[in-house]
């Protein structure tokens, strides 16, 4: 039509009826036919940069959708040698029928290698979340994959480590139990409710005008529920108080002016304040394992810090510190010794059979003491500085 256009008219009416013309929407077939052209270029660019790069490394996650349909995501980090640099991207996504065995994210996972031309040799290394059904030693994927791949390296993912080491127990499972039952009663039981909710938080110009609903998939919202309950409590408790003829909001409005259970919630949702700091410094692109280390590490001599604190002046506790106006009350110390020792057990000093312990500690003595190289390390990021002198120290890289 454009062309057309061209041949018919001149002048501003050329160009008022090109631009009406440019405004006409594609339709659905093309707008699809395009998409898919795209995908097609970009997942052949990354089949590309990934058979020529000397070896790759996995990360691999099951997880359910909304609709229960169990889904396996297989995510690939390698060096490219286009772009000189380090790449990590999906890999792919792919349904998984009826069962989530060991096997069948075994059969997935070789099916999707050799769909993208991948050989599973040219894996160094695969990272899970430490599941039965993946690290299993008879029937889990890894120990699938060993059989065939017997140098292939394993490990549990760092951030799924730090949630597991923060895991509630006993009292403070309770409480958090209570507080998604409270957030669904007030958002999901009905939407007259919700809307009811919502219209008087912001009638009182309360610091949020809605309650979040907890996802246990993600850490992160277990603190970002907790957070926004604290901030309106006292708002709902006024609500609640309005709803009286329901029995349940008679159960909930006693959990809220239980002073003990209150006190509890505040310590929770300092802490989980706390952790989600940890959590989303261990995400992100481009994070080398000093840098998660180091996080870690930092947040275990931080725990040492919250323990004595607990103790004291309540600084790194304030709705704790708001909530019993300085009064000592439960003692929180053995929840923090608790999550210390956890810590400790999962990150504790590794070593791995395949370093040559010998060979390793000359070369780190080389580093140490080399001028030159001190002055590089400190002028680039640590992937481009390794990835540079890589046939310098070999077994430090």
């Amino acid at each position: 039509m454009l062309e057309v256009t061209e041949t018919l008219f001149e002048g501003k009416q050329n160009d008022d009826i090109k631009d009406k013309i440019k405004q006409i929407p594609l339709s659905d077939s093309t707008a699809m036919r395009r998409t898919a052209i795209l995908a097609e270029d970009l997942t052949s660019q990354l089949d590309n940069a990934m058979q020529n790069a000397s070896c790759i490394s996995l990360a691999v996650d099951e997880s359910t959708d909304a609709t229960d349909s169990a889904q396996l995501l297989v995510f690939v980090r390698f060096y490219d040698i286009a772009q000189k640099g380090f790449r990590e991207d999906l890999l792919g996504v792919t349904s998984l029928e009826a069962r989530t065995r060991g096997e069948d994210i075994y059969e997935a996972m070789k099916m999707m290698l050799t769909e993208r031309g991948l050989d599973l040799k040219s894996v160094v290394s695969i990272t899970t979340d430490g599941a039965p059904s993946m690290i299993g030693r008879e029937r889990g994927l890894v120990g699938r994959l060993k059989e065939d791949h017997p140098d292939l390296i394993s490990y549990h993912c760092i951030i799924h480590q730090s949630i597991l080491c923060a895991s509630f127990g006993g009292d403070y499972a309770v409480i958090m139990e209570k507080i998604m039952k409270l957030a669904n009663f007030l958002r999901a039981s009905s939407s007259l409710q919700h809307r009811l909710l919502r219209n008087f938080l912001s009638e009182v110009s309360a610091s949020y005008d809605d309650l979040l609903l907890h996802n246990n998939v993600r850490w992160l919202s277990k603190g970002k529920v907790l957070e926004r309950f604290w901030s309106i409590r006292k708002e709902v408790q006024e609500f609640l108080r309005s709803q009286r003829s329901a029995a349940k909001a008679n159960k909930f409005l006693d959990f809220l002016e239980n002073e003990k259970e209150m006190e509890e919630t505040a310590f929770l949702t300092d802490i989980t304040f706390h952790l989600n700091a940890l959590n989303v410094k261990l995400q992100g692109k481009n994070n080398t394992v000093c840098d998660l280390i180091s996080s870690v590490q930092a947040f275990q001599k931080n725990l040492e810090l919250f323990k004595n604190d607990l103790q004291g002046e309540l600084h790194h506790f304030p709705r704790l510190l708001e909530h019993t106006k300085g009064k000592k009350g439960h003692n929180y110390t053995e929840f923090i010794d608790k999550l210390i020792g956890n810590f400790k057990d999962r990150f504790a000093k590794q070593t791995f059979k395949w370093v040559n312990a010998a060979s390793v500690q000359m070369e780190l003595i080389d580093l140490h003491e080399n001028m030159i190289l001190k002055e590089e390390s400190a002028q680039y990021d640590p992937v481009r500085f390794w990835t540079q002198k890589k046939t310098v120290f070999l077994d430090l890289h």
